[in-house]
């Protein structure tokens, strides 16, 4: 008798956020977005294999029915935005929606894996859903909107391309990740991944307590959020570290205010201090701090580069000056020479 084995979906568990090892400043960079997904984002760069895609899928567990949307590479923005069916004005008069990615995502997360990899203009229309969470579809003069809140995760490894500056600081906040260069730590996330792999169920069974209570935090967090203000001193404070790091454009400081605010919320203060600003500075600057400007030392504040002494002028050694994009060196001043007359070029031969 021939028996016909019954195909079952196959549902995969996501790994549990609370058991990410070694990740803490991705930890926190994503719960501050999901907390204030208005924020833009967060870009994870990293080498292969250091679990970008591991913790956006995580991410998503904390949320209420939240859906996880992945935007394939080959996406155009019709998938992505969705369109409008004119055909069915001509057929009853009304206009039907398709809706896209952006709309599947409402509520959750839509990751986007190898993010430097795809087209400028998908990218930059990500990235204004992502900011104002409202959708507008338009199509030959027709155009309509609905809401599209969703916490856009976004990876990519170096080693392929960067992402166009402009495109770069409209990311929220960011993340580097290293290769784990502790054995200690390799260890304890190997032991990690092969628990999991080998039973998903009992290590979620272990960190059910724990995410049961994040995910509270964060619910909490969303809730109590508009109550809170900034005082004047967050807000001085927000602008002398985006001076100090050398940015375009005022992003930074907002960016920096709404994260400190996400994170006195998640801690479940009432209100918004310096030393928040400081947890949050380096998730917000460190994609957009100038090329001239240094990394702050551990703990510290940006500082720029200290200027040429008054008086210096051009008397400054090449060494000291920035380099331009492609190292040019410094105009210099040379003499105009006289090209002496050649006679005219010899006649042509019959």
């Amino acid at each position: 008798m021939n028996i016909t084995p019954e195909l079952q979906t196959a549902s995969p568990a996501s790994f549990p956020f609370s058991a990410l090892v070694g990740h803490e400043r991705l930890q926190r960079a994503l719960l501050l977005a999901a907390i204030d997904p208005g924020m833009g984002g967060v870009l994870i760069s990293g080498p292969r294999g250091t679990a970008k895609s591991t913790a956006a899928r995580a991410l998503a567990t904390l949320l209420p029915q939240a859906p996880f949307v992945t935007l394939p590479l080959a996406a155009g923005l019709e998938q992505l935005v969705g369109t409008l069916s004119l055909e069915d004005v001509l057929r009853d008069g009304s206009v039907r929606l398709s809706p896209g990615l952006v709309a599947r995502a409402h509520g959750g997360v839509l990751y986007v894996d190898e993010v430097n990899l795809l087209p400028d203009a998908l990218v930059d229309a990500l990235l204004d859903v992502a900011a104002s969470g409202v959708n507008t579809v338009e199509r030959d003069g027709v155009s309509r909107q609905h809401a599209a809140r969703f916490v856009l995760v976004g990876t990519m490894n170096p080693e392929e391309g960067e992402l166009r500056p402009q495109l770069l600081d409209r990311f929220g906040l960011s993340v580097a990740l290293d290769n784990p260069a502790d054995a200690a730590q390799r260890q304890a996330i190997v032991r990690a991944r092969l628990a999991f792999d080998a039973d998903p169920q009992a290590l979620l069974a272990t960190h059910t307590a724990a995410q049961a209570e994040l995910a509270a935090r964060v619910a909490a967090a969303r809730e109590a959020l508009a109550a809170l203000a900034w005082p004047d001193a967050v807000v001085q404070h927000a602008a002398n570290l985006a001076l100090a790091a050398g940015v375009d454009g005022i992003r930074a400081d907002l960016v920096m205010l709404r994260a400190a605010r996400a994170l006195a919320a998640l801690e479940q203060r009432d209100t918004v201090c310096v030393d928040d600003v400081n947890a949050v500075a380096e998730l917000a600057l460190a994609h957009r701090r100038s090329p001239h400007v240094a990394p702050p030392p551990a703990g510290g504040a940006s500082r720029p580069h200290p200027s040429p002494a008054a008086g210096q002028g051009d008397a400054v050694s090449q060494e000291a000056a920035p380099e331009g994009d492609w190292g040019a060196l410094p105009p210099q001043p040379e003499a105009m020479v006289r090209v002496p007359s050649t006679g005219g070029w010899p006649p042509k031969k019959a």
